[in-house]
């Protein structure tokens, strides 16, 4: 009978140690699993820290050229403000030279829709601030087929996938500045939008001779937003419907 109670006595002692052992066991591997989770969660937030102005600057970069709907945007035009002779305009009053000029007014609402950067056409040699001597210029240029040279041209043309171009009417067609500008820069595969201001003759050859000197891989949209000169300061609302339809 005594060796059956110092038998159950041994056996609730080991049972007693063995549960103490287990217990501390289980509570060291519990504190080391907490140190786990508490440098994980701190690894995690350094690095969330460390990545967050990359994803937020690739977030805003999507979201523009989403916005837009025309990838990176270059907004080109000619207008005869920008390229008329100073000393002349200074004792000009013809509304029709002061800047910005009809074409400008139309690129830089173009320019602030679809996040664009403008590029102003203009040639080395400045034109008449006179109407009547600007346009025989215009017109000897284009009778004898001369491209002007330009005061510069696009140095990163490469990065841009949409280009709009805009221009007046000059002797029923486009000054040959915007054919320089075309020359002088690699519109290959590029998204071309014209726009137009113009007076009684409308876009005239304008659109078909701006066409026979681009390269053959430029997309040229059919869609050409053109206006009245007169009408143009008025024209911003009829400008952003024509840009929503190209979305």
């Amino acid at each position: 009978m005594k060796g059956e109670v110092a038998l159950k006595k041994t056996i609730y002692i080991l049972s007693a140690l063995f549960l103490m052992v287990y217990l501390t066991a289980c509570g060291k591997a519990d504190t080391e699993q907490k140190e786990e989770n508490a440098n994980a969660r701190l690894e995690t937030t350094e690095l969330a820290e460390n990545t967050e102005p990359d994803i937020l600057e690739s977030s805003s970069e999507e979201q523009i050229s989403t916005a837009t709907g025309h990838g990176k945007v270059l907004v080109a035009y000619f207008t005869w403000a920008d390229n008329a002779e100073q000393n002349d305009m200074d004792a000009m009053t013809s509304a029709s030279v002061k800047k910005p000029g009809n074409v400008a007014m139309l690129a830089s609402w173009i320019a602030e829709e679809t996040q664009g950067e403008l590029f102003s056409i203009q040639a080395a040699q400045a034109y008449p601030a006179d109407w009547d001597g600007c346009l025989d210029r215009a017109n000897q240029e284009k009778a004898d087929g001369i491209y002007p040279e330009l005061t510069q041209t696009v140095s990163d043309m490469e990065e841009y996938d949409t280009v709009f171009l805009g221009y007046p009417n000059w002797w029923y067609s486009c000054p040959m500045a915007v054919l320089s500008f075309i020359e002088e820069n690699d519109l290959s595969d590029k998204q071309v939008y014209l726009f137009c201001s113009h007076g009684t003759g409308g876009l005239a050859r304008s659109v078909q001779d701006i066409s026979e000197v681009l390269p053959e891989s430029a997309k040229v949209s059919e869609n050409v937003f053109d206006v009245y000169e007169d009408d143009t300061a008025s024209a911003k609302e009829d400008l952003l419907s024509w840009l929503g339809e190209l979305q």
